[in-house]
């Protein structure tokens, strides 16, 4: 980890898919800067290439053209086990559907990203009970996903996201799918890893109130960041 570098910056992402006709740009050249402690909400039509982006910050894919530093570490210029590695180790990913275990209760859920990092299930669990007690979940520890409100799955989902205090947090819609507040729990969980953890965090998201109390808001409109 470079303590110097951005959390997370992207230069000249450009994103293009063949067509059968014609070649379509997806994101047109796109310039990020994301710092620790900060939270960037990105907004903008639908259509605007805001998932595409994230799943390029995320390494989730390979842009056309450009690079992205996650932590000082130029992601496309590393084989693809030590991409995968420092994702891992570096990146936490918060979906718009929790995407969570239904065999696993709240707590083994969460505790899976240290449990794949060689952490024991006592060791995992122990870490995840702590930060799901911080999320007011403490009564939930047991419980299966099936057993959990939208609300609460996403808060574990979170939680899951932040376990390996990671050095960057992407959020694709992470409350896309819940009521207000339980949206603002869910938003409010975002902002304190950011502030509190030190943690990058860049949300997209369509909810325009949630984007006002972001620290920085983030354009997008065909392609690229305005």
């Amino acid at each position: 980890m470079s303590s110097q570098a951005p959390a997370l910056q992207a230069r000249g992402l450009v994103k293009t898919y063949a067509g059968a006709l014609a070649e379509t740009r997806v994101l047109r050249g796109v310039d990020l800067t994301v710092e620790r402690g900060e939270l960037a909400a990105v907004v903008g039509p639908s259509g605007a290439g805001k998932t595409t982006l994230l799943y390029l910050l995320a390494g989730l894919a390979r842009p056309t053209e450009g690079e992205v530093w996650l932590d000082g570490q130029p992601l496309f210029s590393l084989p693809d086990e030590r991409l995968s590695a420092l994702r891992n180790q570096r990146l936490g990913f918060v979906f718009q559907y929790h995407h969570l275990l239904p065999d696993l209760d709240a707590c083994d859920n969460v505790g899976l990203p240290l449990r794949v990092a060689g952490a024991s299930r006592g060791q995992a669990r122990q870490k995840a009970r702590a930060l799901l007690q911080d999320m007011g979940l403490s009564h939930r520890l047991t419980h299966k996903p099936g057993e959990l409100s939208g609300g609460e799955q996403q808060r574990v989902a979170v939680a899951r996201a932040l376990v390996l205090d990671p050095a960057v947090v992407l959020a694709d819609e992470p409350t896309g799918n819940l009521d207000k507040a339980n949206s603002e729990a869910v938003f409010c969980l975002l902002k304190n890893a950011a502030k509190r953890g030190g943690q990058a965090v860049v949300m997209v998201t369509h909810n325009s109130e949630l984007a006002r109390q972001a620290g920085r808001v983030v354009r997008m409109e065909d392609g690229a960041i305005l």
